[in-house]
């Protein structure tokens, strides 16, 4: 007795086109993406991943992945800047919940609030809203050390006041115990350019090949369509 077993796939090669250029703009999207946010503060590249049965599954096989690694650090002038020059994140409490962010361009209100850019509170280490025990005069008056430790000169008593620590955590909410506070620093994205445009080249010269291959069986059916037609 002999036994053939196995797994057959067969579909029209037109779909298998069409599912293969979906991927592609995909893929193609998220590095428009990454080039869009190149200049923009706190941004982290994605790096697309492709599945091993993505010939199978189209764009149902892609997912993307954060690039965690530091972007360029720039000095702002303003002491209200805050950059994290190792990995890590900052943590801002939102209406939605806890948002983690690498965007320290930070602002304080009239009651001593330390808020981002949208007026959302910016966390402590022990995950409570940062409040200054003075209400600064100029934010020259504000120092943070490499540890995320803020401190306010008291223009009364001529002395520096402890206000907290900045809650610097990891992607899993871990708090990280050496994050290299930068003050005065903006941290813009680690997206470099040239290897955007070069890991673009074979996505699209991808595209390519099967927008021609698409072309050519639809040519193919049209006329096969066409001579049916003329038999009948």
């Amino acid at each position: 007795m002999k036994i053939n077993g196995g797994v057959r796939f067969c579909e029209p090669g037109i779909r298998a086109s069409i599912r293969a250029m979906h991927l592609q703009s995909s893929i193609l999207q998220i590095t428009t993406e990454n080039v869009n946010g190149f200049d923009k503060v706190g941004f982290q590249r994605r790096e697309p991943v492709v599945s091993s049965f993505t010939e199978f599954l189209g764009v149902h096989g892609l997912s993307s992945t954060i690039d965690d690694q530091p972007g360029r650090i720039m000095s702002s002038g303003n002491p209200m800047d805050i950059a994290i020059a190792n990995k890590g994140y900052f943590q801002i409490a939102t209406p939605e919940g806890v948002v983690l962010t690498r965007d320290g361009r930070f602002k304080f209100d009239k009651f001593g609030n330390l808020l981002n850019l949208e007026d959302n509170p910016v966390l402590s280490d022990s995950g409570v809203p940062i409040v200054l025990s003075t209400v600064p005069r100029t934010p020259d008056d504000i120092v943070v050390n490499t540890r995320g430790k803020i401190s306010v000169f008291n223009q009364e008593t001529r002395q520096l006041e402890e206000c907290g620590v900045l809650g610097v955590v990891d992607a899993n909410g871990m708090a990280v115990l050496d994050p290299d506070i930068k003050q005065g620093y903006n941290e813009y994205s680690n997206v470099l350019l040239q290897n955007e445009f070069l890991q673009v080249k074979p996505v699209v010269r991808n595209f390519e090949a099967n927008r021609q291959i698409f072309i050519m069986q639809n040519n193919n059916l049209q006329n096969v369509i066409s001579k049916l037609g003329s038999v009948s």
